[in-house]
């Protein structure tokens, strides 16, 4: 007897915060436009466990994939380009699994039919645009923040606040993250203080980073400056801080990015480095919003 056909969407969450908010807003979209039920694979912490799955912090429409779920749709068949494509025996004989292969917008990821598994980074609006008031209520914060957010929000809502965020961290330490990524330079930073000062009158700038001892003695802005990150703050928390931010400087980081596409404002500054990549060979064209200054 030939076992019922179950549609559905599955789509690999790992890495970072600000990857894991990538995947599941295309997640999201194609379940919501496919009318397609929506599953989370988690599997990948499993063997990461330097890392933390983030989304529960906020308010998703998470259900996370069962261990039975994951074996029906995970059924590999190895090729000669050495790719691997799922084929689900029990649903269907179409190859479901879509692997991301560069960075660009491809917009076959949006037609997909009845059943997936996606993985991938998926780092770009693009792939969510046409849902972005969902995807911004989606991200909210879960529960209470803390005292340290309150009292950082409220001076941030005051002022003409302007986030800066300076990612180093694995960026330096990480000799693959380094080759691939490299850090954002002073001089594209000054760069990005001035575009801000020319714009915004009596700009207060709120400083991010994991690196906040390096950020404090080498970042040299003349403006009243807040180091937010040394205080006792949850990386979801600082994310959210930024998007109340009027406007933003972010670095290559995905982290930075959603801060500032969550930012809500009409009539924001966002900041982005060009060179997103330190590897040339990934196309990054399509990260950065077209509204967004490149510098």
């Amino acid at each position: 007897m030939k076992s019922k056909k179950e549609n559905m969407i599955i789509i690999r969450i790992g890495g970072g915060l600000g990857n894991q908010l990538f995947q599941y807003a295309l997640g999201r979209n194609l379940s919501l436009t496919k009318n397609i039920p929506l599953r989370l694979d988690l599997s990948w912490f499993k063997t990461n466990l330097d890392r933390e799955y983030k989304l529960k912090y906020f308010n998703t429409r998470e259900i996370i994939a069962t261990d039975s779920e994951l074996k029906k749709i995970k059924r590999y068949q190895k090729i000669n380009s050495g790719r691997y494509f799922l084929h689900n025996l029990l649903f269907s004989n179409e190859s479901i699994y879509i692997e991301e292969k560069q960075f660009h917008f491809n917009s076959k990821v949006l037609d997909i039919k009845d059943i997936a598994y996606l993985i991938g980074y998926w780092q770009t609006e693009k792939y969510f645009e046409n849902i972005k008031d969902i995807i911004r209520k989606d991200f909210t914060l879960k529960n209470e923040p803390s005292g340290f957010y309150k009292n950082d929000e409220q001076e941030i809502r005051e002022k003409n606040s302007v986030s800066l965020h300076i990612r180093r961290g694995d960026y330096i330490t990480n000799g693959i993250a380094n080759a691939n990524m490299g850090v954002c330079s002073l001089e594209y930073y000054k760069k990005a203080v001035n575009i801000i000062k020319d714009s915004v009158n009596n700009p207060t700038f709120f400083i991010f980073s994991d690196d906040i001892d390096w950020a404090t003695e080498n970042l040299q802005i003349d403006s009243p400056a807040v180091f937010v990150s040394d205080k006792k703050l949850k990386d979801y928390e600082e994310l959210i801080l930024m998007s109340k931010c009027k406007h933003n400087i972010i670095a290559n980081s995905s982290f930075s990015w959603w801060g500032a596409w969550l930012n809500n404002s009409p009539d924001k500054i966002v900041i982005a480095p060009k060179k997103w990549f330190n590897d040339t060979k990934r196309n990054s064209k399509d990260i950065i919003p077209n509204n967004w200054i490149k510098v």
